[in-house]
């Protein structure tokens, strides 16, 4: 996801790779707009509308629909899921909005993307945002949107960005093989089952940034490198979006079971217990990575400053090795005359003293390599050089 500010709020389900500061912003109309405005992305994927029309004992599927071919699927006594797959098209949306008598600000909430997640009672409708979120199988990262679901007594209008891809299919495919106890309950039940498939739609994302921060651990205490920084801050920001678009909806669930709504039966809100239970499981393995993330920079910062320390302590060994030997050749580098007087270096005339310096300087040389050996000075370099 990216919002351009300069132009159009959002370009539909863009990939983590292209998060940038603005996917931290939600939608917000420009000064001195008129209400219930929408604003459509140029690219934005075509609308297409499905129909899912069931009841305990059959179910049907109509693909291509147009607007006013859903209303006579509004007060039957089946339930009726009318899916609308893209945002592209507003003639397409400003008919569903006359179908479904939906107010212009609910309308330009569904829209405009992206809104924050939250629930918004009309007395006859109840209005759902929520942001899906969906792992890629190729690459890293993940994909966001947004999900607007409009309850209404006997139907469910559910609106995504992409048509392509979505987390549904289970729920689909329980409802055309009738499993569970989906086909016995009414729209709310449906409603509860999408925005539970969206909430359990967060695991196996998290599931990728667990395995993601144990492979980071080793790499930041073996070998980090300026790549394994950008790595930990790249997966602070990608979690603190997981974070924002998840802890919303923990509240918008809360609110739902707190302010009791005509739409939603007795029995359905038993069920939103479960929901709001795995909202906050989410919540809590986010927090938990996030302060693992922050804990790798610490770890991080210990393990370049440890590097550091063992470079200078071989360049300490080093120059700790060579100052006696500098200190002997410059000694005897000094044009001291031995003949003007005894004591103006006698060893120049001695027959063996070039040998016998070289022999004291390799002498000193290896006497200190010996003293670091058995003070166990080179085995951190040892360990040093495999890292």
């Amino acid at each position: 996801m990216q919002i351009d500010r300069h132009s159009q709020p959002q370009r539909p389900a863009k990939p983590t790779e292209e998060i940038e500061e603005d996917l931290f912003d939600y939608f917000y109309d420009q000064a001195g707009s008129v209400p219930g405005t929408l604003t459509i992305e140029a690219d934005a994927q075509p609308s297409q509308i499905v129909l899912i029309d069931y009841n305990e004992a059959k179910v049907t599927r109509q693909v291509n629909l147009t607007p006013e071919a859903c209303a006579s699927y509004l007060d039957t006594d089946s339930v009726s899921w009318v899916d609308v797959l893209g945002l592209g098209s507003e003639d397409v949306l400003q008919g569903l909005g006359v179908v479904f008598k939906l107010h212009p600000l609910v309308l330009e909430d569904v829209v405009n993307v992206p809104q924050r997640p939250k629930v918004e009672d009309y007395g006859d409708q109840l209005v759902i945002i929520t942001q899906m979120v969906m792992p890629k199988k190729k690459t890293d990262g993940f994909w966001i949107e947004q999900v607007s679901l409009v309850l209404g007594k006997h139907y469910l209008l559910t609106l995504q960005e992409e048509p392509e891809r979505d987390c549904f299919k289970p729920v689909r495919r329980r409802i055309r093989q009738n499993k569970g106890i989906i086909r016995k309950f009414g729209a709310d039940y449906l409603a509860y089952a999408l925005w539970d498939a969206v909430i359990d739609g967060y695991f196996p994302v998290l599931e990728e940034y667990g395995d993601l921060i144990d492979e980071l651990e080793d790499e930041v205490v073996i070998n980090p490198t300026h790549k394994t920084l950008s790595k930990i801050y790249q997966i602070k920001r990608e979690l603190l979006a997981l974070r924002r678009a998840i802890w919303p909806q923990r509240d918008a669930i809360s609110s739902l079971m707190r302010d009791k709504s005509s739409l939603i039966s007795p029995e359905v809100q038993v069920y939103l217990r479960d929901c709001y239970d795995h909202a906050v499981q989410v919540i809590d393995i986010i927090s938990t990575y996030r302060e693992l993330a922050s804990s790798l920079m610490d770890v991080y910062l210990s393990s370049v400053s440890n590097k550091m320390n063992e470079v200078m302590k071989l360049l300490t060994v080093i120059s700790t090795i060579f100052i006696p030997l500098t200190f002997i050749a410059g000694v005897y580098g000094m044009n001291f005359n031995p003949q003007a007087s005894p004591w103006n270096m006698p060893e120049l005339n001695w027959y063996w003293g070039y040998p016998v310096c070289l022999l004291a300087m390799m002498a000193i040389a290896l006497g200190l390599v010996y003293f670091f050996w058995r003070r166990g000075w080179f085995e951190s370099f040892s360990k040093l050089k495999d890292d």
